[in-house]
């Protein structure tokens, strides 16, 4: 089904926004439903199925039309995340990854040449994505990082390593942030545009995860990787700037993964809370886990709207350090929260791979790490909200 729009009303910016919902129920039903179990237990990276979710418009949702992307915005973009992440996260993580920092990232500093080059076989899942920022040493500390690149005539030559990098071995283009100036230089990074088969650049070992599993991690190694100029991304030393930028609209990305994760565990909880009898009834009619459920449906519904919330404000060219710090915070926590009472609310079914939960509860974790841990997330809030 064809979802691009372009110049949309309210009112049909809202019922594209129901028309994704549905479109993403119906094929996780049918496409990766049926296979979570396995691709968890073996970390199997489906990349089939990301092709598949580009027929369908959702690989390059930020990409405007003329790319070849759906030309649609920030509302509809966690509509599908959300949806995705109610089934499996470790898709949406994906997804999540090859969307808002690798594809975004080329589409907002992209030279014309570049986007012509990357983004139509980036929005049509013909080709993924990753990015390349955090290191074994520079996580969050990334104005520090290891990985430095060296102008050599009309190219430049890379040495170094990234670590934790989503769709890392099976990504086909990967933006990659080198230090070209100074440790610590705010203006001392560049970004780089490096393709799979590119001397000097491989992969490796995939790291075995506690949850996310079907989302790849791996390492990125680079030895006098040799990267024509032309690759470069926007100015020499503002690769780190653009990464704020670029983690700014991430957040709110991990933020929809959130949500989809506690909303995922929430409405597994809800459901086997009815079905559930102990002491001649149903476990929802006792107080203890009535309660637990309405303070699991309370959080949710915050954090949806708190991720719904920066999502407008992005779509409106406003600025969102704070409001997607504060959604990707709160709903990375709530993620956690829920997984956890769902957990409980399963008891001893709750513990066992053959129900939901257990999975939600080892995949919410990582949405308090990725992107910014939360302990990050309260250092912007608390930075944003004390200025003059």
């Amino acid at each position: 089904m064809d979802i691009a729009k372009s110049d949309l009303t309210q009112s049909q910016r809202e019922e594209t926004c129901v028309l994704i919902r549905e479109t993403v129920k119906d094929f996780a039903a049918h496409y990766i439903k049926p296979n979570i179990r396995a691709w968890d237990e073996k970390q199997y990276f489906p990349k089939d199925v990301f092709h598949k979710l580009g027929d369908l418009g959702l690989m390059g949702m930020l990409v405007p039309e003329r790319f070849g992307g759906s030309g649609l915005g920030y509302m509809e973009y966690v509509t599908a995340i959300i949806e995705l992440s109610k089934v499996d996260p470790s898709v949406g993580l994906s997804m999540a990854a090859h969307n808002s920092l690798c594809t975004n990232h080329i589409c907002m500093f992209g030279s014309e040449e570049q986007k012509q080059s990357y983004l139509p076989g980036l929005a049509s899942g013909q080709l993924v994505g990753a990015w390349g920022l955090t290191e074994p040493n520079t996580g969050s500390d990334a104005g520090n990082m290891q990985t430095v690149a060296v102008r050599d005539g009309d190219d430049w030559i890379i040495n170094g390593s990234k670590n934790f990098i989503t769709n890392g071995k099976s990504g086909d283009v990967t933006v990659l942030i080198t230090r070209t100036g100074e440790p610590g230089d705010k203006h001392g990074a560049t970004a780089f545009i490096v393709t799979q088969g590119t001397p000097g650049y491989t992969s490796g070992r995939k790291e075995d995860k506690l949850g996310m599993r079907a989302s790849e991690t791996v390492e990125l190694l680079f030895q006098d990787c040799r990267v024509p100029d032309k690759q470069r991304l926007g100015d020499v030393g503002d690769g780190f700037v653009q990464s704020l930028k670029v983690l700014d609209g991430g957040r709110i990305s991990i933020a929809a993964l959130g949500v989809g994760t506690a909303l995922g565990a929430y409405e597994a909880a809800l459901a086997y809370s009815k079905e559930r009898k102990q002491f001649g009834k149903a476990i929802c009619d006792f107080q203890a886990i009535a309660f637990k459920l309405a303070d699991m449906y309370t959080d949710v519904q915050a954090s949806t709207l708190l991720t719904f919330h920066a999502a407008a404000l992005k779509d409106a060219g406003e600025k969102v350090t704070l409001p997607s710090a504060v959604a990707k915070y709160h709903s990375s926590e709530t993620a956690v929260r829920v997984a956890n009472e769902a957990v409980q609310i399963f008891g001893g079914y709750g513990f066992v791979k053959d129900y939901p939960v257990e999975k939600f509860y080892r995949d919410s974790k990582l949405c308090t790490i990725g992107e910014g841990t939360s302990e990050i997330q309260k250092m912007v809030i608390s930075k944003e909200i004390l200025k003059d």
